[in-house]
Parts: C-alpha cells; structure tokens; sequence
C-alpha cells in the first residue's frame, strides 16, 4: 500500500506530465489550470496545493526533467571531444523529451516574462558550452569569430532544430522515416552542421 508521501509524488507527476504535454501543445496562455487537472485526471485544487499555480507548474518542468549533464564539467583539453559529447547528449536530451523543447523554443521566440527564471535553471550548461568553444579557439581546433554570435548559433541550432511535418510538401513521399532511424539522422546532421560551421579540426 502506498503511503501519503509516495501518493502525493504520483499526483504531482501526473500533474507535471499533464502540463508539459499541453504546454507544448497549446502554449503557457493558452493552458489553463482545468485543462491541466483534466488531463491529468486530478481535482482541480491540487495544483494549488502542490505548486501553488500554474507558473510555479512550469517552472517545476524544468528542474524536475532537467538533463542529467546539465551539470557536467567536460575535458576541456580535448574541446572537439567535448563538443561532440555535449551536443550528442543534447540532441539525445531533445528527442527524448521534445515537449520541454517546445516550451523552450516558445518562451525564447515570445521573449516570456518567465525566460529569465528558465534561463537561470539551463545557465550551466551555456555556461559549459562557452568554455568548450573558448578552448576550441584557444587549442586550434575550432575556427569562429564572434564568440557571441556563435553562442547563439550553436544554442539555434540545438534547440530550433528539429525533424519537423512543416517541410514535407517540398519533399512529397521522399525520405519518409520516423523512429530511431529519423532520431539518428537527426543527430547526426545537427552534429555535422555544427562541426562544419566551426571547422573543426579534431
């Protein structure tokens, strides 16, 4: 028999499942607190009493699914080994979990007033990224100019992109792929495109 503890963690992660699937879907604005309930299948003053509202639900998606390298010190004596670990784990990170991406992408193209408490909690990792291209200048293999304009370029290209239906009528019925297959192909052109950019030379 489950205790009141283990109780409430199971209704709290089927409040945080509800919200990040609709969040994803539907927008911050555009979910409401019933809607979470309802999808979630709990009464509607839980939310409250868990989180205490809605945004604090939000908040909770990102440090409670947070990627286990969010806080990982790579080797900075090899930077192209780093960079190719942090981006495969990245990549791997966003097809595992593409609701939080979504939410991701949306609050950094709305400029949201919850971007910077988003930020603070993914700051490591930028942080770690910095000092990995920093090195990769430094140590030859890596070639860029501005370090923040390729900040921005790395983190766009980890975060917009994705294999998205949007660019299927160009296509037609050419490369129709879905399941690991389309998940490898992913990660490996973010992975090129990356290393391209930057010339990389290990």
């Amino acid at each position: 028999m489950k205790t009141d503890a283990a109780k409430d963690k199971d209704v709290k992660l089927k409040i945080l499942d509800a919200a990040k699937k609709l969040f994803a879907r539907q927008g911050f604005e555009g979910t409401t607190v019933r809607q979470i309930c309802d999808e979630a299948g709990v009464a509607l003053a839980l939310v409250s009493y868990h989180f205490g509202g809605k945004e604090n639900v939000f908040y909770a998606l990102f440090e409670t699914f947070q990627p286990d390298f969010l806080h990982k010190e790579y080797d900075l004596g090899d930077p192209a080994a780093a960079l190719r670990e942090f981006v495969g784990e990245f990549v791997a990170f966003r097809l595992a979990e593409p609701e939080l991406i979504n939410m991701l992408q949306q609050e950094i193209m709305m400029q949201s007033p919850r971007l910077e408490k988003v930020q603070t909690v993914v700051f490591s990792l930028w942080k770690q990224l910095r000092l990995i291209l920093e090195a990769g200048k430094r140590l030859g293999q890596l070639e860029y100019g501005s370090l923040r304009h390729t900040m921005h370029f790395v983190v766009g290209t980890l975060v917009f992109s994705r294999s998205s239906s949007f660019l299927d009528p160009v296509f037609g019925s050419e490369g129709e792929v879905g399941g690991q297959e389309e998940a490898a192909k992913v990660a490996e052109f973010t992975m090129q495109f990356i290393f391209n950019g930057l010339k990389c030379k290990a």
